[in-house]
């Protein structure tokens, strides 16, 4: 990981280095609900996640999916990444069900949603809630 140690702070990346967080069901493969662990090890990646994911690891930056699937999923989950050749560097499981997410950190945070279409990711103005001064 490149991560640069400053004292008494938590490391950050370096410049240009991105933590990508990415989720799994309904994100880079159809929606899988953990009611139906079945389908997780048969269902089919989307090209364009797999294609993207890869190249933003091989250009230096973290992958970590973060997923609502459980710990007793884990065996599942890998075995079907490495199955399709998905790099990554870490999974976080059991990221809260249902969406409409609001994330607070110390750290920079951005959002990305995804609506059907994995690609690069482009500069764009939006509005956003942050605290009062």
């Amino acid at each position: 990981m490149q991560l640069e140690h400053k004292d008494n702070i938590s490391p950050v990346l370096k410049d240009g280095i991105k933590n990508y967080l990415i989720d799994i069901d309904g994100t880079i493969t159809e929606d899988v609900p953990n009611e139906q662990p079945e389908r997780m090890a048969i269902c089919e990646p989307f090209p364009d996640a797999l294609e993207t994911i890869n190249k933003w690891f091989d250009e230096g930056h973290q992958i970590c999916f973060f997923t609502s699937r459980t710990e007793e999923h884990r065996e599942v989950t890998e075995q079907w990444l490495n199955k399709h050749g998905f790099k990554f560097h870490s999974i976080l499981f059991g990221k809260p069900r249902g969406g409409n997410y609001h994330w607070i950190d110390n750290h920079l945070v951005k959002a990305t949603r995804y609506t059907g279409k994995f690609t690069d990711l482009v500069e764009k103005e939006v509005v956003i809630q942050v605290f009062k001064d």
